[in-house]
């Protein structure tokens, strides 16, 4: 005769797996809660062509701004204090702009024609 842990605690598994969905559903609301969208955000012209986008939002306090690829990669970092965003190192493409203004943040597809 085999002995099986799991035959004697048959509930314990159902109870692992509801403490762990619960602690993840907790976890995802908080980062849902902290990275709420930022009032009054826009990011134009988009498409650009002249390599410059203007962000603004309702607060217009400094921003976090991060570029990244389409694979991921990230391509320019900057802290943004007015609204003018100078992207003219930058090749054509599509990128990805994530933009963060205090516990809030926005991230946006970017196309540089």
């Amino acid at each position: 005769m085999t002995y099986n842990h799991s035959d004697q605690y048959p509930n314990m598994k159902k109870l692992y797996f509801i403490l762990l969905f619960f602690t993840g559903f907790l976890i995802t609301a908080q980062q849902l809660r902290s990275h709420e969208e930022i009032e009054g955000f826009k990011l134009y012209p988009n498409p650009t062509v002249n390599n410059k986008v203007y962000i603004e939002t309702a607060d217009n306090a400094p921003k976090q701004i991060h570029v990244f690829d389409v694979i991921g990669t990230p391509v320019h970092q900057t802290t943004l204090v007015g609204r003018e965003l100078n992207l003219g190192h930058l090749d054509r493409g599509v990128y990805i702009v994530r933009v963060t203004e205090r516990d809030r943040r926005v991230t946006r597809k970017l196309v540089i024609k």
